[in-house]
């Protein structure tokens, strides 16, 4: 059972958390000139929120794992199929459809529809205090990762 706090700590706790709320609207970027971009929603110490968007033919990645991350993903437009060892098809998804990709499960991932793909990614770290996903890699990378743009999105 945790230790009872008093009204200062509460007080803190809650203007911290308050002081994190960012409100955000989501506006695909012009001109994502690499194989991926990377639009960031919103990032708290435990939740990592953003929209991948994956240039057909460019982005898609390699068979891999994360060691501290649940991961969550819903296409907002396009299409994707995720794959798991030996090209094991999970499923192919189109618009408002998704995956869970829990920690420690391996997957991989690619565009497979006439256009971009923009994916929404909301990632939990299982261990806060790492502060990283953990990522994994069981095969060469495909798309080096960190290669790609980086967007915020805009402030409402």
């Amino acid at each position: 059972m945790s230790e009872k706090k008093s009204e200062a700590e509460m007080l803190a706790l809650h203007q911290r958390a308050e002081a994190m709320m960012k409100p955000f609207r989501y506006t695909p970027p012009d001109g994502v000139s690499t194989g991926k971009g990377i639009v960031r929603l919103a990032r708290t110490d435990t939740l990592r929120c953003n929209v991948q968007i994956v240039k057909k033919d460019g982005g898609e990645n390699n068979l891999h794992y994360h060691a501290n991350g649940d991961s969550f993903w819903m296409v907002l437009k396009g299409k994707v199929k995720f794959y798991g060892p030996d090209d094991h098809l999970f499923g192919e998804f189109g618009p408002y459809e998704g995956i869970c990709t829990p920690a420690w499960s391996r997957y991989w991932f690619e565009n497979t529809g006439d256009c971009e793909l923009e994916i929404l990614h909301i990632s939990g770290l299982t261990k806060p205090d790492i502060g990283v996903s953990q990522r994994i890699d069981l095969e060469e990378q495909r798309y080096k990762i960190g290669t790609g743009q980086n967007f915020t999105a805009e402030k409402v």
